[in-house]
C-alpha cells in the first residue's frame, strides 16, 4: 500500500473521533449525570468503545490516513487502561482462595431443578440466588440440599453454602418510592476453613432506557442503602454477591465500589443472556481479592450466571 504526503492531510474527521472516543473513555466521569443519567449510561457500556475504535481503525485504513491512525492510538491506550486487564489471565487458584455463583434465576424460570444443577457443576463453596420465588424454592432447595446443606432466604433472595451459615437477617435496601412488599437484601455469617467472613446478597432495582436517559433513581438510591450497611459491616473479610442491575464503571455504584474491590480479571457478561451485552451481576469483595470472573451455562433465567474466584489472602 503506498501513501503520499496527502495522507496527513486527509482523514481528519476520523482523527477527530478518535480523539473523541479518548475523551469518553478517559474521562467519562465527566459526562453529566444531570440529564437523563447520560454518564451512567456511557459507563454500563463503556467497554463496547472498543469497537469504535475498530470501526475507526478500518475507516482510516481504507482511507489511507496516517492522521487517523496516529489519533487512534489515544482511544486504544485508554482503553486497554480501563479493561485490558481483564483479558489477562487469572492466577493460579490459592489455598485460601472460595468460589462463589451469582445468579438472579429470574422469577419465570421454569426450570428451577435444572438451574440449579447447573450452578452446583461449578463445585462453589457459596451460591447466591435473586428472583425466588415461593413456587420455585422447593426446587432449588432439593436439587442443592445434598452439597449446601446451609442455607438462608430472605424475601427473593437467598445464599446457599457448603459451610456453616450463622446470624442470617434482612438487609433494608428499599427506596422510599415503593410502596409494595420488596425485601432483596441478605446478610449471613458463613463459617469457613479459613475463617469467619460476612456475605451480602442484594437485588438492585432495575434501570430502564427510554427517550428521556437512564432510569436509575430507584437503584442509585438502593446502592446508596447498601453502601452505608456495607461500611457498618465490622466483620472482615465481606464478600457482596448480587444482581445490581449496572456494570462497576457506573458512577451509580460508587456507594459499593468505593468500599468494595470488583473482579481483577474476565469481563464475564451476564445480561441480556441471549445475547450479553454488560455484566450487571456482581461480585465484589473487602479485606479479599476478587481474582476472576467467568459466566457459566445458560440456565431458564434471563441472565447468564457468573462464577467467580475470592482470595482470603491468608
Amino acid at each position: 500500500m503506498k501513501w503520499d504526503r496527502s495522507a496527513w492531510t486527509r482523514g481528519r474527521v476520523l482523527a477527530g473521533l478518535a480523539v473523541v472516543t479518548a475523551g469518553l473513555l478517559a474521562f467519562h466521569r465527566v459526562v453529566p449525570n444531570s440529564v437523563g443519567h447520560l454518564g451512567s449510561l456511557l459507563e454500563l457500556f463503556l467497554p463496547w468503545l472498543g469497537l469504535v475504535v475498530v470501526v475507526l481503525l478500518v475507516l482510516a485504513l481504507l482511507r489511507r490516513s496516517a492522521v487517523a491512525l496516529v489519533a487512534l492510538l489515544l482511544p486504544v491506550a485508554a482503553w486497554t487502561y480501563l479493561c485490558g486487564g481483564l483479558l489477562l489471565p487469572g492466577k493460579s487458584p490459592g489455598a485460601h482462595d472460595l468460589v462463589v455463583v451469582q445468579h438472579n434465576v429470574s422469577d419465570e424460570n421454569t426450570d428451577p431443578a435444572g438451574t440449579a444443577r447447573t450452578l452446583a457443576d461449578a463445585e462453589p463453596d457459596l451460591i447466591a440466588l435473586e428472583e425466588l420465588v415461593p413456587a420455585a424454592l422447593p426446587g432449588y432447595e432439593q436439587v442443592l440440599a445434598p452439597h449446601y446443606p446451609y442455607h438462608a432466604v430472605r424475601g427473593t433472595v437467598g445464599l446457599w453454602s457448603r459451610h456453616p451459615l450463622m446470624d442470617a437477617r434482612a438487609v433494608d435496601i428499599k427506596p422510599r418510592g415503593i410502596t409494595e412488599s420488596w425485601e432483596r437484601g441478605l446478610r449471613a455469617a458463613v463459617r469457613t476453613p479459613h475463617g469467619e467472613i460476612a456475605v451480602y446478597v442484594a437485588h438492585l432495582p432495575s434501570v430502564r432506557v427510554g427517550a428521556s436517559g437512564l432510569g436509575s433513581t430507584w437503584r442509585d438510591e438502593s446502592a446508596r442503602m447498601l453502601g452505608r450497611a456495607l461500611s457498618a459491616e465490622k466483620s472482615k473479610p465481606v464478600i457482596l454477591l448480587g444482581d445490581l442491575n449496572s456494570t462497576v464503571d457506573d458512577r451509580g455504584l460508587t456507594p459499593l465500589t468505593s468500599r468494595m474491590n470488583t473482579a481483577e480479571r474476565g469481563f464475564a457478561f451476564s445480561f441480556p443472556a441471549a445475547f450479553p451485552v454488560a455484566r450487571i451481576d456482581q461480585v465484589m469483595a473487602r479485606s479479599a481479592t476478587v481474582t476472576h470472573i467467568r459466566t457459566l451455562p445458560e440456565t431458564g433465567s434471563d441472565h447468564l450466571p457468573v462464577a467467580a474466584r475470592v482470595s482470603l489472602g491468608r
